[in-house]
């Protein structure tokens, strides 16, 4: 308190004084627990030797509620930022072994990866030609060139990809190496398309109706992206034509299916599709998320973000942490995965599979506060949803969550052979997104995708 006292009467002063860190060093090390913060602090990972052993105990891989069959195998995205992807075919895959009865069963992320970065090359320069007279060095197409191709994407995006491309069986199209190793693609994609982009604007503010007349220019482009695409990912099979996928069901039953990757898509809709998912219609999914920056009971979205021009907008029905919960929970309870987006890096463990509030404790040992709340941390940018996964169980007492279990797509490697578990605490801290059935939720909530979204 005297050091405290002191320090309230010394003038402000905008520069860093070198006579007053020495006098924080000499206080801070008057303090024996310091020393000891020092010694190990400074030698180890802060985040291993603060974890906290009571949470790692605790959090274990039981739940009273848990779906019937969760899908196997782990996945892995290996070095690629598509984990959407494995999250949405995770969840759908669920559907399809049921309906063929699968023991293990993997749908192509490649294939859908594959699609999203042509789409999302063309809803780039779609995005140029719309914003020609806006300032090149403005916010707004700065925003447009920052990473438009990257791995990431949203569930209405996912959406788009299986009603115009289908879905495929990994076996009829597995994963190359840039496919798990996406940054060199990525990155070559990305600098020809913002060199098509200076072109477009240069050809685009000499034409009264660019879109017209820039037709085959813009073609040309786009065969350039789809070159690039089909030597580093190879050819996929086209979505209106026949594929045969041979397949043992899980009684070692020899299987042979002829159809297309659209009519294998839209058994997820049909009666025996939507019968094997426990009457839900995968297709009729959507986003509930927790921004507590906004009002609940609105519609979000975000402006100029997609992949497919004139297909489903990126949508969410913000909503408390209750209501999101209470709809998983009764999705569960139904026998149906769910998809979630998080801050998968805050107070986690990759090797643990742990992602709790309580696990790392650095306010013991730096002798500071974290004091900010889920929507200042949303303010300063200090979180953000950067990763999808799947729920698959829940454990519940006295009608509250406890801890929630978590199918990743990071291998066997990670967490308890893939497994990971969350708390409740984490969950309202760094869930940003569910999605969920409409039945789940009540109508009123249901009615909110009525509204003229805010941006």
């Amino acid at each position: 308190m005297a050091h405290q006292a002191e320090a309230d009467r010394r003038p402000y002063s905008a520069t860093v004084s070198i006579r007053a860190t020495e006098q924080w060093e000499k206080e801070l090390l008057e303090d024996p627990k310091n020393r000891l913060a020092l010694s190990a602090l400074s030698a180890n990972n802060a985040s291993s030797v603060l974890t906290q052993r009571s949470t790692v105990v605790a959090d274990t891989q039981n739940f009273n509620i848990k779906i019937g069959l969760e899908g196997a195998p782990i996945t892995n995205q290996r070095s690629s930022g598509r984990c959407w992807l494995f999250a949405a075919t995770n969840v759908f895959r669920v559907a399809i072994m049921k309906r063929y009865n699968l023991k293990e069963f993997e749908l192509s992320q490649a294939y859908l990866f594959y699609w999203d970065k042509l789409e999302k090359a063309n809803y780039l320069l779609e995005q140029i030609l719309d914003t020609v007279d806006e300032d090149l060095e403005g916010r707004l197409v700065q925003t447009l060139l920052a990473s438009p191709v990257g791995d990431g994407g949203q569930w209405d995006m996912v959406a788009n990809l299986v009603e115009k491309y289908g879905l495929v069986p990994q076996s009829l199209y597995p994963d190359s190496f840039n496919a798990q190793n996406s940054s060199t693609m990525s990155s070559l994609i990305t600098t020809k398309l913002r060199e098509n982009a200076l072109e477009l604007r240069r050809l685009a503010s000499n034409s009264p109706d660019a879109k017209q007349s820039l037709g085959a220019v813009k073609e040309h482009m786009m065969r350039d992206i789809h070159r690039i695409l089909t030597i580093m990912l190879g050819p996929p099979p086209n979505p209106d034509k026949e594929m045969t996928w041979e397949y043992h069901d899980k009684d070692e039953k020899f299987q042979r299916l002829t159809t297309t990757p659209l009519k294998f898509a839209s058994e997820l809709s049909s009666e025996a599709g939507i019968k094997a998912n426990s009457g839900t219609n995968i297709h009729e999914l959507f986003s509930l998320v927790n921004d507590p920056r906004n009002r609940y009971n609105q519609l979000l979205s975000v402006s100029r973000l997609g992949n497919i021009i004139d297909m489903r907008p990126v949508r969410y029905v913000n909503v408390d942490m209750g209501t999101m919960k209470q709809a998983c929970i009764a999705m569960l309870r139904a026998d149906i995965p769910i998809f979630f987006g998080s801050d998968v890096g805050k107070y986690s463990n990759r090797q643990s599979g742990i992602m709790d509030t309580n696990l790392v404790d650095y306010e013991l040992g730096f002798n500071i506060h974290l004091g900010l709340s889920k929507a200042q941390r949303l303010m300063t940018h200090e979180s953000a949803m950067t990763h999808a996964m799947v729920l698959t169980a829940v454990h519940v007492v006295d009608d509250k969550a406890v801890r929630w279990r978590v199918q990743n797509s990071w291998g066997e490697g990670s967490g308890s052979k893939g497994w990971f578990v969350m708390s409740d605490r984490w969950m309202d801290e760094f869930v940003y997104q569910a999605v969920v059935d409409p039945k789940f939720v009540d109508k009123s909530v249901q009615e909110v995708l009525k509204q003229t979204p805010k941006m």
